[in-house]
């Protein structure tokens, strides 16, 4: 070894890379490297953060302990880099050249190691940043989109990444359409609203990436979902059937169109989108879940015919979307969405003992699960079960109950003066029996809220039963 060793980790620790980046993982390492060779496999050419896919990648699979494999994908990874980026690749090899010297330091190639440890050094000498405290905008680009990959609770990260690489190099297209695509994972996923009248900053940043890339399918598909939810349907319909177009066979693409076309209730063209990638031998789970919403959606219509519902239709949009959502926590067993319309359906079928089982094996996960969504539709499939099928109504209030609590929870956590969260945590409270803490809820309510007519109703009736229980 050419170096004390101590100071060969000194100088490794100092690189930015997969390695040093103290990354926390939501999925298991399995379903990460699934969702990472999907990307490869289904983008053959230049793509948003193909490098970064590869070298992250490659970490994945030395944490799954097949080093060589790490090596072939990182040197994948410097290959995609020559050829995207010619004469500015130097840069872009940053985080690659990291990883390459801690993937050779642990397989005892310490030579090795140090070369390659010299090599960003080398870099960072020719392309100084002007402050220790700084990366260079390639860098917080490689960071950005790892730290999106790799977890929703990083997904804030990812943000400001993307944002300090975009205060160097404002019109970089890579970087316009990452940071697009995480301000609109983050409002799809917290359900964040924009003041009313205004476009969110997911929408407007949507908008600007494709300015500077108008081709992007992907873009135009999520520009199409924000604008449809301001029913600007004229103008998002075109952006899909322009989307469909430019990459009909992106999975991104078809997964987005699936859920606009789902959502404007046409589950017909949805379906013939959404088996597109199936046709293609894409078997992902997120597919078989959407087409079986779309076969739901057709149950739920033919269900609500007059003067009376065929029956067998009924029945057969139902055993296809059973088939489908059995296919996919075939695939994915951690797939608690599926299971809790699963459950539903079964019930539907009156086997209300292995809807019960289900359910229960999602109740038992809650704890463990991040995403409020899912946890949420659980308390709701739960709820319709026991209100419908077991005609339970206390049972189904409770698991209503406890859906409205988190949401207006996870409101309170960005926002501790939302009146309309502090009255619904009243709604809860009151239909939980709790009269005083209704009201409570109620008056904090009425402090950010102060001429509400719906809260003060509310408080006077809770006043008076309060009153009315202490005289007793």
């Amino acid at each position: 070894m050419g170096e004390d060793s101590s100071d060969l980790v000194s100088r490794l620790q100092q690189l930015q890379c997969h390695f040093t980046w103290d990354l926390k993982l939501d999925v298991d390492l399995e379903t990460l490297s699934n969702r990472l060779q999907i990307d490869i496999d289904f983008h053959q050419s230049h793509h948003e953060g193909e490098s970064c896919t590869y070298s992250l990648l490659a970490y994945v699979r030395y944490l799954q302990d097949q080093r060589e494999e790490a090596l072939s994908l990182l040197n994948q990874s410097e290959e995609t880099i020559r050829e995207s980026y010619g004469d500015e690749s130097e840069k872009r090899l940053i985080v690659t050249y990291g990883d390459m010297a801690w993937l050779k330091y642990h397989a005892g190639d310490f030579a090795q190691s140090q070369s390659y440890c010299q090599r960003v050094e080398d870099i960072l000498v020719k392309y100084p940043t002007g402050s220790s405290a700084s990366l260079l905008p390639e860098v917080y680009g490689d960071q950005a989109w790892t730290y999106f990959k790799v977890s929703r609770s990083s997904l804030s990260k990812a943000i400001d990444c993307f944002h300090k690489a975009l205060q160097v190099k404002t019109h970089d297209t890579e970087w316009n359409a990452g940071y697009a695509i995480t301000l609109f994972c983050r409002e799809q996923w917290y359900l964040e609203n924009k003041q009313e009248g205004e476009e969110s900053q997911a929408t407007k940043q949507l908008r600007f990436a494709l300015e500077i890339n108008p081709n992007n399918a992907a873009l135009q598909c999520m520009l199409a979902v924000k604008l449809a939810v301001n029913q600007k349907y004229q103008e998002a319909d075109g952006l899909v059937k322009k989307a469909l177009e430019n990459d009909p066979g992106n999975p991104h693409v078809i997964r987005h169109s699936g859920n606009y076309l789902l959502n404007r209730n046409r589950p017909d063209e949805a379906i013939d989108v959404i088996k597109r990638g199936l046709r293609r031998g894409d078997q992902l789970p997120s597919f078989n879940y959407q087409l079986a919403l779309c076969y739901k959606q057709k149950k739920i219509a033919e269900q609500c015919r007059r003067p009376c519902s065929n029956r067998e239709e009924v029945r057969r949009w139902r055993r296809c979307c059973i088939s489908h959502l059995e296919d996919a926590v075939k695939m994915k067993p951690s797939f608690f969405l599926a299971w809790a319309e699963l459950a539903l359906l079964y019930a539907e079928e009156w086997d209300l003992s292995r809807a019960e089982e289900i359910f229960q094996q999602c109740l038992e996960k809650l704890p463990e699960l991040e995403e409020e969504k899912v946890c949420q539709t659980i308390h709701l499939r739960y709820g319709d079960f026991h209100l419908y099928h077991k005609k339970n109504e206390a049972q189904a209030i409770a698991h209503y109950t406890k859906k409205l609590k988190q949401i207006a929870e996870r409101r309170l956590a960005k926002n501790r003066g939302d009146g309309e969260a502090l009255a619904l945590l009243g709604q809860v409270a009151r239909a939980e029996g709790d009269s005083k803490k209704a009201a409570e809820f109620y008056e904090k309510a009425l402090n950010y809220d102060k001429d509400n007519e719906e809260y003060l109703s509310a408080l006077c009736e809770l006043r008076l039963e309060l009153q009315g229980s202490s005289s007793d």
